[in-house]
Formats: structure tokens, C-alpha cells, sequence
């Protein structure tokens, strides 16, 4: 007897190609059978129609900061809601391992300021129990989850094991001893388990009083040492983010892509880096990803990672930032509960007072992205329930004011005020240059990128796109209305096989015999992000935004069915994922 049949689905198998009506059979954790009649004669423990349904891979998410979260949350929300079955967490070049005793609070310190990740929460939650990469390994796996977990060694915490309050400083450069001993903590994290190297080169990334990450502007020497150990090693990948992005200096961007190059060249090992659109620099991403092909072309294992909509900051009075932040009138009651500051931002002649302040202030700003939270307009959304993704500016704020006749800068006010103050408005900061979603379709669709940049776990008053599965499937595979649908197979490719097979994960992200029974039953018409909230259940009550979802009736990791019809069963059979996975 099977321990779970699964009948009558539309089979999306992760591979690109396109879906088929079958069945699918599984055995401890495996699956045993799928495709047309795979189930014929075959009695399940556990039986489900899928008629009219989809069954998907799990989803594999590369770009995580769950490094705190996991060490005491199971669950590993929002991602695991939104079908996501194996993450992979120290990306970007922060992380809490290695960590010498002395140096914890500087760590939280640094997840604080570069994923806004209350300092409170992980100072409680943390437990500490490791001080190497590989003891802090041990500590995950020991621990229980939803999903699958996997972990890069991130470089600004191994500058500061090795260099102490000198790698903090990016001005700093390690002695030769201390390079050697970087070198050596690298082959150790990957023998150990780690799956890659990650590290951050952009003046965004700084710590909760505003320093600069220690790995800013890392030196050649430095980085080479590491690709050395990498190739040494010959284990794991690479994943940065870079200013290149962003600058529109031709000749900074290109001195860092020949960096990179050279550091791909020198490791043997695959390499990914952050690419996004900037309102400034629009058409850079272009530049970066005609370097990525010509990489690809010369043999490099190089790719680009992309987000599969604009990465969204999100304005209210609870969260992080809205509009009226440094306004005095504000100011005044920002530190009230959330009731007694919506009372107090009702009165009229606060209002004014606000809104006057508000002009004199946006009147001396500069571009850039104060003025885009303040006043850009033409570029703020409301958040509808489902929450509609696919951005246009003829559906921005802007245009609802407009339409109501009223500055739009007052429509905001009053819009903030709604539903109690727990309205939320989505800016989309990075992917929205032109105003629409054709430069993230040339992203998502060249064969050369890598779906990723979720952050989830990070951003917890800012941002919430660990549900940018979900948003992937509605908006290119079934809503589109600006432009063509993608077909829904090349969308599950780049979340399940196309992530997996990178990693060198050969067990995974593929509907087939033989692999692991990571698995989404999802009605793709009900389908859809419920707008985010912000709660307070992180340790010692921290915030966060958390985001839920509709239509998918069942996900199945490893055989386990964690969830069904969005509520989680209690299930927790994920595990610590060590390095490549071969086959079952």
C-alpha cells in the first residue's frame, strides 16, 4: 500500500514541459510512480482527487534570511504558506555563524540594520549554541522544521571571527594569517555542509547605528583567497549582491562584473549575484545581463538572480516607514498604540499641520528613495484583498486621487487611516523603472537567471515577498493584462528544478520516480496573496509582516502533508540540508 496516491491532476513536473493530466504515487518519501494511470490498481494510506487541480515540486526559494527565525520557529512562515518546501538562508553576506562569544551582539547588530529583523527578537531568540559554521549547522539540524533548510557561510561574519572588531571595517584588509585562516574556515563550512559562500559589496547593507558592512569593499587578494579555498574544496556555489546594480558608473560596474569574473574563473564553482532596476540606473540590469551571457558562453557557470515582480517596500503606520515619518506633527504621536495614534491622526487640524509640513519637507528633497516614499505618487498602490501584483501606473494612487478629486498626498492620509490603521501601501522600489512589467518579463524569462531575492525571514516591518511564488502563478501564468501570459510550466521550472539543479540538488524539484516527494496540490483559480499584516509574534514580541494565502489545498514535503487548505498539520518532517543532494 502507497502511502499517498494522489489522482486526476494536472501534473506541472518542474521541468519545463508542459502539463499533462496524470497521477502521482508515494512511498517513504519518495515519489514511486507518476503520469497517465500511474495509480492504476495502487491503494493509498492517504487518497486525493486532484481533478481540476495542480500538482507542482515543491517550491525551492534560494534567496532566504531565515538564519534567526529557524533556530526557534518551525514553522518557518511565510515561505512554507506559500508552497515552498526547501530554503536556503546566509545570503547576502550576513548570518549568525561563525560567531565568536564576543561578537553576538554585533551580529544581531548587523541583521538588524541590513534586514530590519528587530534586534529585541533575536537577542531572545537566538540561542547561541554554536560558535563555528559547522557547530551551528549541528544546532539546525537538531531542531525540527516544516521544510528543508540549507545555508551559505556568510563573509561578514567569517571577516569578524577571524579579524575581531577589525572585519567590521571594510576599510580594514586581513594579514596573510588571517587570510589563511578565512581560507581554511571556508573549506571547513563546506565539507562541513554549507552550500555556498555569499558575501555583499553595496553601500545599502549597514549595520543598526549606520557602519558600513565589513565587506564592502574587500579586496581582491581577500576574495581570490576565498575562491582558492572554494576551489580546493571544489563544494559549493557563490551568491552576491554588488552596487553594480544601481551605479551608473560604467566604469565602477564593470569593475566589479570583471571581479566577479575573475572570482568565478579562480573558484571553478557556479556564481549568482543580485540584478534588479533601479529608478536610477534603468537600464544597467541590461548591461549586467548581456555580461551574464557572455560568461555563460565562455563556459562560466554564471547567473543572474531576479525577482518575478517589483521588490515591494510597504508604507503604513505600523510598519517601518509611511509618508508623514519626518513630519513633526507626526513625530508627536508616532510613539502612541496604534488606536490612540489613528484617533489623534483624525483630527483636522493635525491633519494640516501634517500635511503643511509634509509639502515644506518634499519641496528640498532630492531624488532618490526618501522622495519616493514621501511623494512618489505615481508609483504607490493600494492593497486589494487578494492583493493584485501586476502593477500599472494607470492603477496607482495617483490615479485613484484623480479620479476622487483630491491631491493625492491627502488621499494617502486618509487611506493610511483605514481599516482601523492597519492599511498597508506598496511601493515598488526596485523592477518598476518604466512603469510596467516588461522589463521583469525579459528578467524571468532568460534562460540564464536564477528566481530568488525574496529575502523572506528579513524586512520584517518593510517587506514581504516571501509570497512571490504565489504572485508568480497568478500574475504571468493567469491574470496577465498587460502583456502576454507566460506559459505556467516555464514558472514552475524557474522556482522547483531550474533553482535545484544550480545548487546541485539532483533529489528535488521534479515530479518524477525517483525523487523526493516535495510536492503542491494547488487550485489554481482560487489561487492568491491576502495582503500582508504586521504581527507581533516574534520573541519578546517583535514585529513582522506576515502574509497567507489561498488555493493551495495540499503541500507535501517528503511524503508528510505539512499543509492543507493553508493550515499547517503540525508535520515537521524537514531537515538540514548539507551540500549537493544526490538522487534518493
Amino acid at each position: 500500500m502507497a502511502d499517498l496516491v494522489i489522482r486526476r491532476a494536472n501534473i506541472v513536473d518542474g521541468t519545463g514541459s508542459a502539463p499533462f493530466r496524470g497521477d502521482v504515487v508515494v512511498e517513504d518519501g519518495v515519489i514511486t510512480a507518476s503520469g497517465p494511470g500511474a495509480a492504476d490498481g495502487v491503494v493509498g494510506r492517504r487518497q486525493v482527487d486532484a481533478d481540476g487541480l495542480l500538482v507542482t515540486p515543491g517550491f525551492i526559494d534560494i534567496h532566504t534570511h531565515f538564519d534567526g527565525q529557524v533556530t526557534w520557529d518551525p514553522i518557518v512562515a511565510p515561505s512554507s504558506i506559500h508552497g515552498v518546501t526547501t530554503v536556503v538562508m546566509g545570503n547576502c553576506g550576513v548570518g549568525f555563524a561563525p560567531a565568536a562569544p564576543d561578537r553576538h551582539a554585533w551580529l544581531i547588530s548587523l541583521l538588524e540594520g541590513v534586514e530590519d529583523i528587530p534586534g529585541t527578537a533575536l537577542a531572545e531568540g537566538l540561542t547561541w549554541d554554536w560558535e563555528t559554521f559547522p557547530e551551528y549547522l549541528d544546532s539546525l539540524e537538531a531542531k525540527p522544521h516544516s521544510i528543508d533548510l540549507a545555508s551559505h557561510l556568510p563573509h561578514a561574519a567569517l571577516r569578524t571571527y577571524v579579524m575581531g572588531e577589525r572585519g567590521a571595517d571594510h576599510t580594514e584588509a586581513p594579514t596573510e594569517g588571517e587570510l589563511d585562516r578565512m581560507a581554511r574556515a571556508t573549506v571547513e563550512a563546506l565539507e562541513a555542509g554549507a552550500v555556498g559562500f555569499t558575501t555583499s559589496r553595496t553601500e545599502i547593507h549597514r549595520t543598526s547605528t549606520g557602519e558600513n558592512i565589513g565587506t564592502l569593499t574587500a579586496s581582491d587578494v581577500e576574495l581570490l583567497a576565498i575562491a582558492r579555498a572554494m576551489s580546493r574544496a571544489g563544494l559549493g556555489v557563490t551568491q552576491l549582491i554588488s552596487d553594480c546594480y544601481q551605479s551608473p558608473d560604467d566604469d565602477f560596474a564593470q569593475a566589479e562584473l570583471d571581479l566577479l569574473e575573475r572570482f568565478a574563473r579562480v573558484s571553478g564553482r557556479p556564481l549568482s549575484f543580485t540584478m534588479q532596476q533601479a529608478y536610477h540606473s534603468p537600464e544597467r540590469w541590461r548591461f549586467q545581463m548581456d555580461w551574464v551571457d557572455r560568461m555563460v558562453a565562455s563556459g562560466l557557470e554564471v547567473r543572474a538572480q531576479v525577482a518575478s515582480r517589483p521588490i515591494g517596500v510597504l508604507l503604513g503606520l505600523q510598519a517601518t516607514a509611511n509618508p508623514f515619518l519626518f513630519c513633526a506633527s507626526y513625530a508627536e504621536v508616532a510613539g502612541l498604540p496604534l488606536t490612540d495614534r489613528v484617533s489623534a491622526l483624525r483630527d483636522p487640524e493635525r491633519k494640516r499641520r501634517i500635511l503643511a509640513e509634509h509639502a515644506e519637507i518634499a519641496a528640498g528633497l532630492e531624488p532618490g528613495i526618501f522622495a519616493q516614499i514621501m511623494c512618489g505618487f505615481d508609483v504607490l498602490f493600494r492593497l486589494t484583498d487578494p492583493v493584485d501584483y501586476e502593477l500599472h501606473t494607470d492603477r496607482a494612487i495617483a490615479a485613484e486621487a484623480r479620479a476622487a478629486g483630491v491631491e493625492p498626498i491627502d488621499f494617502v492620509y486618509d487611506l493610511l487611516l483605514e481599516r482601523d490603521g492597519e492599511q498597508l501601501i506598496y511601493l515598488p522600489l526596485f523592477n518598476f523603472a518604466h512603469g510596467n512589467f516588461d522589463d521583469i518579463e525579459s528578467m524571468i524569462t532568460s534562460p540564464n537567471t536564477l528566481y530568488g531575492l525574496s529575502d523572506a525571514g528579513a524586512h520584517c516591518g518593510a517587506i514581504c515577498d516571501g509570497s512571490m511564488t504565489t504572485s508568480s502563478l497568478t500574475v504571468w501564468a493567469r491574470d496577465r493584462r498587460d502583456g502576454p501570459r507566460l506559459p505556467i510550466e516555464s514558472i514552475v521550472h524557474g522556482h522547483t528544478l531550474r533553482n535545484a539543479r544550480y545548487l546541485g540538488w539532483e533529489d528535488r524539484g521534479v515530479v518524477a520516480p525517483g525523487h523526493l516527494a516535495d510536492l503542491n496540490v494547488i487550485d489554481l483559480d482560487a489561487l492568491g496573496c491576502h495582503p500582508p499584516s504586521i504581527v507581533h509574534d516574534l520573541p519578546a514580541g517583535g514585529r513582522r509582516l506576515m502574509q497567507t494565502a489561498e488555493g493551495y489545498r495540499m503541500t507535501v514535503k517528503s511524503g508528510v502533508v505539512t499543509f492543507a487548505d493553508g493550515e499547517h498539520t503540525g508535520e515537521l518532517p524537514g531537515r538540514l540540508l548539507r551540500g549537493s543532494q544526490p538522487r534518493p
